[in-house]
């Protein structure tokens, strides 16, 4: 079964669950590096580059946009940090770390080079058992910073398609929203929640939904259901090549997208891709006739 090659956005838990603060262009040139990084092979003390063209066309802005809204993500995405957690034998490490430790914008090809920092390389290509990949085309649309961290916590939930209930602080942080911002819940919903979910529901493979959690009166957290589009007939001649996948619905969809992370994944390891499986989605890959 043969499909177009797709550009996956592949990312440990980790980090996906991790608390920071990017502006959209930030968000999306961090993206594009992390494709550039996996198709590549890149080890950490090299550098990526990412060229205006390819901002350009991957999210439909003009060229002199992208050139402007690139030379001004370089001069910021310097001082940014994110936080995050990993198991440390019986107790949890707690962690802080700059995204990159090199940055540097050339005029004259109008290209950013860039390098990960090494705490931030292993969580993108020498991913453990849990991780999440997505196409890129999926926030391509997006037009917010919240909205496309939001698809991303969401996506994470794809096997069950129902999260778990994210407490309103550690919500506001993963969605990088600043602890002074939007404080009253009207104001976080209204600015906040409900675009980002109209940005989801219109532009992405998915459409979602919310539960409010209250400790009497007090909104203290949400939860969120979701399920996957089926695919129109020009997302299926488009997006899919062989007549028998331009019949893949969603599920199937989802789950080629898993596996081809996992390929990614056993490559990097130079490990047998069923080493890193579990039976569950073995069998689920072999329904669809994904592997023998």
């Amino acid at each position: 079964m043969s499909f177009m090659k797709k550009d996956l956005v592949v990312k440990d838990n980790a980090l996906i669950n991790a608390s920071y603060s990017l502006d959209l262009v930030e968000q999306r040139l961090i993206l594009l590096a992390i494709i550039e990084a996996r198709q590549n092979g890149t080890p950490n003390d090299k550098v990526l580059a990412v060229h205006a063209d390819s901002y350009a066309n991957q999210f439909e802005v003009h060229r002199n946009t992208a050139y402007k809204v690139l030379k001004d993500a370089t001069n910021s995405l310097f001082e940014r940090r994110f936080s995050y957690q990993e198991q440390a034998g019986k107790g949890i490490r707690h962690i802080k770390s700059c995204w990159v430790s090199q940055i540097a914008y050339l005029d004259h090809t109008a290209t950013v080079e860039l390098i990960f920092s090494p705490a931030v390389v292993p969580l993108i290509t020498q991913l453990e058992k849990h991780f999440t990949s997505y196409e890129l085309e999926q926030v391509s649309q997006l037009t917010s910073a919240y909205a496309v961290r939001l698809y991303e916590l969401l996506i994470a939930w794809r096997s069950s398609c129902k999260t778990q209930i994210f407490e309103i602080t550690e919500f506001r942080n993963k969605l990088g929203v600043d602890e002074n911002e939007y404080l009253r819940m009207h104001d976080f919903k209204k600015r906040i929640l409900d675009p980002s979910l109209e940005q989801i529901n219109e532009h992405t493979n998915i459409t979602v939904k919310y539960d409010q959690h209250k400790a009497g009166r007090v909104i203290t957290g949400f939860s969120f259901t979701f399920k996957f589009k089926k695919l129109t007939k020009a997302e299926k001649q488009k997006g899919l090549a062989s007549p028998k996948a331009q019949d893949l619905d969603a599920e199937k969809r989802e789950a080629y997208a898993q596996l081809i992370g996992y390929q990614q994944r056993a490559k990097l390891l130079n490990e047998p891709i069923e080493k890193l499986i579990t039976k569950k989605e073995l069998a689920q890959f072999r329904k669809f006739e994904f592997m023998k």
